[in-house]
C-alpha cells in the first residue's frame, strides 16, 4: 500500500502544476483505497485552470455564508452560485434520525450510543420486526451497492414469507447472536487497512460527536451472503421468533 500510495502522490505532483496546490490534493493521512478512490476524469488537470482556485477548509474554515459569497478564517471569497455539499451521517444517521424507539421504550440512539450493534446488519436487539438494509454491520458501502439491496430485500422477503406460512408473527435477533456479529465484523475490518483511515466517514469521523467504529463488514460480499444463507438454512439462528 505504502508503494501504491507513494506512485499515486508523485502522479498527482506531475500533474498538478503548482507545488502548494498539489500538496493540498495530497492525500498524505490514509493510504490508497483506505478511503473511498474517486474515478478520475481529468478531476487534477483542473486545478491547472486560470479561472479555479482551491481553498483548503482544513488550513481556513468557514466562518458564514455572506451576501456575496463565503467567508472564511482567512478572508471572504465572492461567489456567483454556492452548490451545498454537506456531507452525510452514512449507515446510522438515517436510521437514528427516524427517532425509533424499541421494546421498554429504549430509542435506537440509545441501542446505538457506543456504535451501531447488529446481528447480519439486518436486525438490532431489542427492536422487534425492524429489519435495515444495507445497515452498519453489512457489507453495504463496501461492495455493489443495488447488489447488496437486493441480496438484502431477497433475505427479509424469503424470512417473512416463512414467518407467515409458520403462524409467526415477531422475530427480534438475539444479544449474543450480534454481540458474535460485531465481534466479527470488527475482525474483518482489523485484518485490512481500512480502520487506519482515521478521517473516514466509515468511521463515522466526517459527524462530530459520533462514536468512532467501523461500520461496515469488510469480509466480503459472498462470506456474508453465504453467512446469510446458512442463517437461513439453520431455521434463522440467532433470531428469536415467535
Amino acid at each position: 500500500n505504502d508503494t501504491a500510495s507513494d506512485f499515486l502522490r508523485g502522479k498527482i505532483h506531475e500533474v498538478v502544476k503548482d507545488p502548494a496546490v498539489a500538496e493540498a490534493l495530497t492525500p498524505r493521512d490514509h493510504g490508497f483505497a483506505t478511503k473511498r478512490p474517486p474515478i478520475d476524469s481529468h478531476y487534477f488537470e483542473t486545478f491547472n485552470r486560470d479561472n479555479v482556485r482551491l481553498v483548503d477548509l482544513k488550513a481556513e474554515p468557514i466562518v458564514e455564508v455572506t451576501p456575496k459569497g463565503i467567508r472564511t478564517t482567512a478572508g471572504e471569497y465572492e461567489l456567483d452560485i454556492l452548490v451545498f455539499a454537506t456531507g452525510f451521517d452514512a449507515l446510522t444517521g438515517p436510521l437514528i434520525s427516524l427517532n425509533l424507539t424499541g421494546s421498554g421504550g429504549r430509542r435506537l440512539s440509545e441501542a446505538w450510543a457506543a456504535g451501531p450493534r447488529t446481528y447480519l446488519g439486518l436486525q438490532t436487539p431489542g427492536f422487534p420486526n425492524l429489519f435495515t438494509i444495507t445497515g452498519p454491520g453489512s457489507p453495504s458501502v463496501l461492495c455493489n451497492m443495488p447488489v447488496a439491496i437486493e441480496q438484502n430485500v431477497d433475505w427479509i422477503t424469503a424470512c417473512i414469507g416463512d414467518m407467515q406460512a409458520k403462524g409467526l408473527t415477531r422475530i427480534e435477533a438475539e444479544v449474543p447472536a450480534a454481540d458474535q456479529w460485531v465481534d466479527h465484523v470488527n475482525e474483518a475490518a482489523n485484518a485490512t487497512l481500512l480502520p487506519m483511515a482515521s478521517s473516514s466517514w466509515y468511521l463515522g469521523a466526517n459527524v462530530p460527536g459520533k462514536p468512532r467504529v467501523f461500520m461496515p463488514y469488510a469480509g466480503g460480499f459472498a462470506r456474508y451472503a453465504g453467512v446469510c444463507d446458512d442463517v437461513a438454512r439453520s431455521d434463522y439462528r440467532g433470531f428469536a421468533r415467535r
